[in-house]
């Protein structure tokens, strides 16, 4: 999953280089990814509206869903 969402965002961004997914796990089976990019790409990650993000969100849920876990991502 994590790989995932590395591999979206490099497609997205001008700095593929500077893009950091660190996955973080509660207490219960749930599992937070933090997405990380350079400043000057925070828009096209997160699109307009919130699209990208979005959609990217959805992408996540149905991965945990398949695998019996609750996701949730945070573009830091």
């Amino acid at each position: 999953m994590r790989r995932l969402v590395e591999y979206i965002a490099q497609s997205l961004v001008d700095n593929p280089a500077a893009v950091q997914v660190r996955e973080v796990r509660n207490d219960r089976q749930a599992v937070i990814l933090e997405l990380r990019v350079a400043p000057e790409d925070y828009g096209k990650v997160i699109g307009r509206e919130g699209r990208v993000a979005k959609a990217l969100r959805t992408l996540m849920r149905a991965m945990g869903t398949r695998e019996g876990r609750h996701t949730s991502l945070k573009v830091v």
